[in-house]
């Protein structure tokens, strides 16, 4: 006997055709973001009221897609933008300890101030007045524009202030978005959820610039939030250089005593004994080294923000082995302090009482004369590389140091004065100006 469709099965299979409908509708706008656009599956969810995402399926309400198709389409299509658009800027994953509910608002505020400045017929509304004041105190921003520079603003902003722009750039549940206390299996799909979006992310881009046209104001802004996003993924990716592999105490499924194994085989005829190994290779930050540049151009908040950067990039990927150890210098023309700390809350305690030291004319060659005594002295046991946070203009070492050495430039450097044998990534100041 044929399945008789049910009313709640005809409610789902006509909402994804709408959402089929929006998707293409928004395609023949900006067609430089087809694969972005295809890239969540329709789920539909009771539990919400209107779009929701993880990064791997589009939650949605049939019954919110049904009544605004009827009432207010274009809605539909901002909506399902402002999705997309949350992931290919890398909203869901790179919250880490900020307020949830302020990072939710800038994160609303940034991904809206896109779609509105794209102009884009499907997805063009009347601004309110509330938008246009928050709009202007944007472009009064002498920085790029991004979720996390939003941010900052939001934190000093009254609490009647939050209230009335919550619900005015309100579009999406963001329940789903991957937090720190979930469990290791949620953590690892985010991962690669994360992975797979920054693949997007960039097509997109490269899409974007192979096109040939003229870009508008709007997707301007679209690739500078791509570009401040590529920041942050680029300086996750370069830490990860840095680990070192090393055997460590911890039960893994994957890998099991194989004399067990055959034993069991033996004894039992067909039933094998599996006994999960004790311990597994890991590639992890074990003893690391930070050295600030403390000359007139770097200021403290700026190496606040670096620093919790760092280590929060760090243990969202769970990096550091237990026994984990970073040395934090800070250094202008000589070395002006050195500070061991363990791990995020070493690193809470001080940032507490962090004080920038030193403020003269840059030279990287005592940090490198001081790392280079303690290796000698042996307190140094497994050193992974060292870091140096700086503007570029200094006096570089002649001779190549035996751990893995980067330096991390703020702004544009002459690449033709660095040594060959430095790692070095520029990296975007806006990022790390922020508070968690």
């Amino acid at each position: 006997m044929a399945h008789i469709q049910t009313q709640e099965e005809w409610e789902v299979e006509i909402s994804k055709k709408i959402l089929a409908f929006v998707r293409n509708e928004i395609y023949l706008d900006l067609r430089f973001m087809d694969v972005a656009l295809s890239a969540l599956a329709p789920e539909p969810d009771s539990q919400i009221h209107t779009f929701a995402t993880d990064g791997t399926f589009l939650y949605f309400s049939t019954e919110q897609v049904l009544r605004v198709f009827r009432q207010n389409a274009p809605f539909l299509d901002r909506a399902y933008l402002h999705s997309i658009l949350h992931c290919i800027f890398g909203h869901l994953w790179i919250g880490g300890k900020r307020d949830r509910r302020l990072w939710n608002l800038a994160c609303d505020i940034a991904v809206e101030y896109t779609i509105d400045r794209m102009q884009v017929p499907c997805t063009k509304r009347i601004l309110s007045w509330l938008r246009q004041q928050m709009y202007e105190e944007l472009r009064g921003q002498r920085i790029s524009i991004s979720a996390a520079v939003i941010y900052r603003m939001v934190m000093d902003y009254p609490e009647e202030k939050i209230r009335q722009l919550e619900p005015e750039f309100f579009t999406d549940d963001h329940r789903y978005w991957p937090k720190q206390e979930d469990s290791e299996a949620k953590q690892q799909a985010a991962a690669a959820s994360q992975k797979k979006w920054n693949k997007i992310a960039r097509q997109t881009k490269m899409e974007q610039e192979q096109r040939g046209d003229e870009p508008k104001d709007g997707e301007e802004l679209f690739a500078s939030q791509l570009a401040a996003e590529k920041s942050r993924r680029s300086y996750r990716d370069f830490l990860q250089k840095f680990a070192v592999l090393r055997e460590e105490m911890h039960v893994d499924p994957d890998e099991f005593d194989l004399n067990y194994y055959t034993y069991g085989l033996q004894l039992y005829q067909n039933m094998p004994l599996i006994e999960p190994l004790e311990s597994r290779e890991t590639k992890k930050i074990q003893e690391f080294v930070i050295v600030i540049d403390t000359s007139y151009s770097t200021s403290g908040e700026l190496v606040k923000g670096f620093l919790r950067e760092t280590v929060d990039i760090l243990n969202q990927n769970n990096s550091f082995f237990v026994d984990s150890k970073i040395r934090i210098l800070q250094c202008d023309n000589k070395v002006c302090s050195d500070v061991v700390i363990h791990g995020k809350q070493g690193l809470d305690k001080l940032l507490e009482r962090f004080e920038l030291l030193g403020g003269g004319g840059t030279d990287f060659r005592p940090a490198f004369t001081y790392v280079n005594e303690l290796l000698e002295q042996g307190v140094f046991k497994n050193l992974c590389g060292l870091l140096y946070f700086t503007d570029g203009k200094g006096i570089y070492p002649k001779l190549r140091p035996e751990y893995k050495t980067a330096f991390l430039f703020l702004e544009d450097y002459d690449d033709a004065v660095v040594p060959p044998w430095a790692i070095r990534l520029r990296l975007s100041e806006e990022e790390f100006l922020q508070v968690p």
